[in-house]
C-alpha cells in the first residue's frame, strides 16, 4: 500500500503499534532502527495530511465588537 493510499487513521494506528513495539524494548537493535525509520515516514505523512486538511478548514475569529467572523485559513 502506498503512502498516498494509506488512510490517516491507519497511519496513526501503525504509529501506535510502532511506539508500543519500541517501548517494549523486546526487539533487536536492527529491527528497532527499521521500525523507527518507518515511524518517521508515517509521521511525515500524517503531518502533511493534517497540513492539507488545515488549509481546508474555516477559522472562527472573534472581532473587536465581540462578534465572530468565519475566515478561510491562509493557504
Amino acid at each position: 500500500m502506498t503512502k498516498k493510499k494509506l488512510a490517516f487513521e491507519s497511519a496513526l494506528q501503525r504509529l501506535e503499534e510502532i511506539v508500543n513495539k519500541l517501548e517494549s524494548g523486546e526487539i533487536p537493535l536492527e529491527e528497532s532502527i527499521k521500525v523507527f525509520e518507518e515511524g518517521e515516514q508515517l509521521v511525515r505523512f500524517c503531518m502533511d495530511t493534517l497540513n492539507e486538511a488545515e488549509k481546508k478548514v474555516k477559522k472562527l475569529e472573534k472581532k473587536d465588537d465581540g462578534s465572530f467572523q468565519l475566515n478561510l485559513l491562509d493557504e
